[in-house]
């Protein structure tokens, strides 16, 4: 992600462009670095401090606040530059940064790829290569590289880069028309995801009886929404009038989704929910975002905006630094973090799952996220400290 300069209050409007505030919001950052470290935990298998992120609480995961939060930052980084520099520099520029991801998700995969050839061939792990989705590399090489190229083939938790790159490719198109009419946006964009959804919608993946993970036909949505908001900004205030009957219906609803997603790790909860409950939940799809996750989500941010609002003094303690500049440096991170969450399973599978593995294993690993993001700051300060001597001495 390029460096983020967000709103306190979201984007105002002179005329038809948007002008960003000057203030900072550090929470965006800082959610997007949780998100990642939850990320990590989560791909783990089998892992207790997975327990520490959202995913077994309720619907949604960590995947929603990523994406939600690229939208938003999008907006924010791209519609200064639209506004300074017009359009087409700031489509040029949106579509530099899709090359980057695109560039940065084929390096992975081949770096990933002989990671999972490597364990499986030096710890007699055959199965891995099936169990990392990887069958098809072996079984049709030259097909599965052009696959890989058009971002249809790969491997088990590769899937967040490519829907990120999918989603931005778009974004010069609806760049215009989300800083003008950000509600007439969402609800094209709740159209889309309600067909998607309705007629089964989704973009082949091979082998040829997969599809894409995540559908960027209805992922789009959490995006779009996103982007909407920081729009919005301060307009999003006259939902306060509804902050107690929202805060409850949030609340209600959090419960609910924390009980059933309990239910599925014990059996005596998921004996208490009605057959006829079950019914109308199940299933709860995540390669089409089901509607439940969407609500689940918009819940969570619901309630964290009024735990946590934009000037509260805790965003600014020390203890979350780490977390903060894991967010700023997000492509980096989720690069680290996907080779370590293997390594780490690799590691637990060595010691028969033992739960002081487990935990080790993941405070190491959120360990050299960490390192890897304060390197990545101390360079980038180092190449913006230089910048102005640079250009002097060419004056």
């Amino acid at each position: 992600m390029p460096a983020v300069v967000a709103p306190a209050v979201g984007l105002r409007y002179t005329g038809t462009m948007a002008a960003a505030a000057s203030v900072r919001d550090i929470r965006l950052d800082l959610f997007r670095g949780l998100a990642l470290w939850f990320i990590f935990l989560d791909h783990i298998p089998t892992n207790i401090v997975s327990w520490l992120t959202v995913r077994n609480y309720g619907f949604s995961d960590a995947t929603e606040i990523f994406v939600y939060i690229s939208g938003y930052t999008a907006v924010i980084a791209y519609s200064r530059m639209m506004e300074r520099e017009g359009w087409i520099r700031a489509a040029a520029r949106i579509y530099r940064r899709v090359w980057q991801l695109y560039v940065a998700h084929i390096l992975l995969f081949v770096a990933f790829s002989a990671q999972i050839a490597f364990v499986s061939i030096s710890r007699d792990m055959p199965a891995l290569i099936e169990e990392m989705q990887l069958l098809g590399l072996g079984e049709n090489p030259y097909r599965a590289i052009l696959e890989a190229a058009l971002l249809k083939f790969r491997p088990v938790n590769l899937d967040v880069l490519p829907l990120y790159i999918v989603l931005l490719a778009a974004f010069p198109l609806v760049l215009p028309a989300v800083v003008r009419w950000p509600l007439a946006v969402v609800a094209v964009s709740i159209c889309l995801y309600a067909v998607t959804c309705h007629y089964n919608w989704s973009l082949p993946a091979y082998p040829d009886e997969k599809v894409w993970y995540f559908n960027p036909m209805a992922w789009q949505v959490v995006f779009h929404v996103g982007a909407a908001c920081a729009v919005l900004g301060p307009r999003l205030a006259w939902l306060d009038r509804f902050r107690w009957p929202l805060t409850v219906l949030a609340a209600a609803f959090l419960v609910f989704s924390a009980f059933i997603a309990l239910s599925w790790h014990y059996n005596p909860m998921e004996r208490l929910i009605p057959a006829w409950v079950s019914r109308q939940i199940y299933p709860i799809d995540k390669t089409n975002i089901d509607v439940l996750r969407f609500l689940h989500f918009l819940a969570v941010a619901w309630v964290v905006r009024l735990l946590v609002p934009i000037d509260a003094p805790l965003l600014k303690w020390p203890i979350w630094q780490p977390l903060r500049r894991c967010g700023e440096a997000s492509l980096l991170i989720f690069c680290i973090g996907t080779f370590l969450a293997l390594s780490g399973q690799v590691i637990v599978s060595q010691h028969e799952d033992s739960i002081l593995s487990q935990i080790v294993v993941s405070i190491a690993g959120i360990a050299i996220m960490s390192l890897a993001a304060y390197v990545a700051a101390w360079f980038k300060a180092g190449e913006t400290a230089r910048a102005p001597r640079v250009a002097k001495a060419v004056e």
